[in-house]
């Protein structure tokens, strides 16, 4: 004669909890747990422009490692302004110098935050990096044109804006298009 088991046997499945005394544990699950998000593989467009986006910030952080090595060239440009007194020019050099190393350091901040979004399939974020590339061609035509630019800094922004231009054709790619419509549903 044997006895019966004492425990529950390995087909039986334990009861689902009892609701808890809180508001949420007696809401119903909500319709897109049950679905998990679709992976979707980045395309070879979007990884080539996610490094060439991160080629574009060691770029501006080189660049901003050169600063030191153009005071001259800015000194020079200031005091060839007739508008700034030669008492301030001292003043002026140090708060353009500031001014570069800070706006470079958002710049270094902003190819590694597309460049993480952009990877992500956020479409926010390829609009964003075509208004960046935009502008980034205003303030170069606008720099040409006040003649306020020394040479690096001129081969600087026309190797970032080709940069940029190529990583925005990638972006614009079908492939890529069509990872971003997937990633955005």
């Amino acid at each position: 004669m044997s006895t019966p088991p004492s425990g529950p046997s390995e087909g039986d499945a334990a009861p689902p909890p009892a609701p808890g005394p809180w508001a949420s544990d007696n809401l119903p699950q909500h319709p897109m747990a049950a679905h998990p998000p679709v992976v979707v593989e980045q395309p070879q467009s979007i990884r080539t422009a996610v490094r060439l986006m991160y080629v574009g910030a060691a770029f501006s952080l080189l660049g901003l490692l050169l600063v030191p090595f153009q005071l001259d060239a800015i000194r020079d440009a200031i005091e060839d302004n007739d508008s700034i007194k030669a008492a301030d020019v001292d003043t002026t050099v140090n708060v353009t110098v500031g001014s570069i190393i800070f706006f470079g350091l958002v710049g270094v901040g902003l190819w590694i935050w597309m460049a993480v979004k952009n990877g992500q399939g956020r479409s926010w974020a390829r609009v964003v990096a075509t208004v960046l590339g935009g502008l980034s061609v205003l303030s170069t035509l606008s720099g040409l044109a006040q003649g306020s630019t020394t040479a690096l800094s001129l081969v600087l922004s026309l190797v970032g804006i080709a940069l940029a231009a190529v990583i925005l054709w990638f972006l614009y790619r079908p492939e890529s298009s069509r990872f971003y419509d997937v990633r955005s549903r």
